[in-house]
């Protein structure tokens, strides 16, 4: 289930992907596999998982590991500046002005974020990583963002690959038109066309890997609770409508069958250290605790009672 060369770790926020997907990495690496672990979760918890400063290149963690945490942020930025560049090489010097001001609207449009954060994925695995390719590494482990935005990304190769088609048959169909009104009939170099066609080819390139069940597998980490059990199964399934792999699940955060009283006595221990340091870290805001229920929130009484404790005198 964890040994494909690109190996996705999903799940909805808070179930413990970023240490499930941290155990396995530096496991992996401790037996000998050469793993890239990398963060496109925003929240930027990796590199406390791992004990260790990450930034937006891979950086060694321990002998075997590396780890990157991508800045969706700053991706975007560059993506931005990346089309800009691309612009000021192909039009005219009157309309680059114009056409940049165009791309900083798009750049905050829907979309721009996974845009730019799948073409950082896009480089990883065709030129920096090459997972399972001579000189690459043995793995890439990807720590996620929660479950909707991680299957919309998944998904963008399938979108974006249909989208520069139908731009590519548009701009084909200029430069014929072109080329007859220039008389000679013989179709003129356009930089955009290559770029674009440029870009349909590693779009497809990484559509086949992510598609390919040898290469490629999702895993979704849940915890035995209500919420992520329902987002899971929607997840699967619409995983499962784009062909996309996913070999299995992690239930993670399971009492174990030796919970007795003493067990429970330790973690009551462990939870009164945790309450002090937040009250010691966080004494200038204001808290509401919520009591660990004895089953799911599975119902309007449920989050009622839960709503009584949130309203209830500090």
């Amino acid at each position: 289930m964890l040994e494909h060369p690109i190996l996705f770790l999903s799940g909805k926020g808070g179930v413990g992907k970023t240490t499930v997907a941290a155990a396995h990495a530096l496991g992996a690496a401790e037996a000998g596999r050469r793993v890239l672990l990398v963060s496109t979760d925003p929240a930027h918890s990796l590199g406390d998982a791992l004990g260790t400063e990450l930034g937006g290149e891979p950086a060694p963690v321990t002998a075997g590991l590396d780890a990157v945490e991508i800045d969706p942020e700053a991706e975007c930025a560059r993506y931005i500046e990346r089309v800009k560049g691309n612009i000021r090489a192909t039009v005219r010097s009157t309309l680059i002005a114009e056409a940049e001001r165009q791309i900083d609207m798009a750049g905050r449009s829907p979309g721009a974020y996974e845009a730019a954060l799948f073409d950082r994925i896009v480089a990883l695995l065709l030129d920096e990583a090459r997972p399972g390719e001579p000189g690459g590494y043995d793995q890439v482990v990807f720590d996620t963002a929660p479950t909707g935005h991680t299957v919309r990304l998944l998904t963008l190769p399938e979108l974006m690959g249909a989208w520069v088609d139908g731009l590519l048959h548009r701009r084909g169909a200029h430069n014929r038109d072109r080329a007859q009104w220039l008389g000679d009939g013989e179709v003129p170099e356009d930089p955009v066309y290559e770029l674009l066609n440029e870009r349909r080819r590693r779009i497809a390139a990484v559509r086949d890997r992510l598609l390919d069940r040898e290469r490629s597998a999702f895993v979704f980490v849940l915890t035995p609770e209500h919420l992520p059990i329902e987002e899971t199964r929607r997840a699967v399934a619409e995983l499962a409508e784009h062909r996309l792999y996913v070999a299995g699940l992690i239930v993670n955060k399971v009492l174990p069958e030796a919970a007795d009283g003493a067990f429970l006595a330790q973690r009551r221990a462990a939870e009164a250290e945790h309450l002090a340091a937040i009250e010691r870290h966080f004494a200038a805001l204001p808290r509401r605790y919520i009591a660990l229920r004895g089953a799911d929130v599975r119902s309007l009484d449920d989050l009622r009672a839960i709503a009584a404790q949130l309203r209830a005198p500090a």
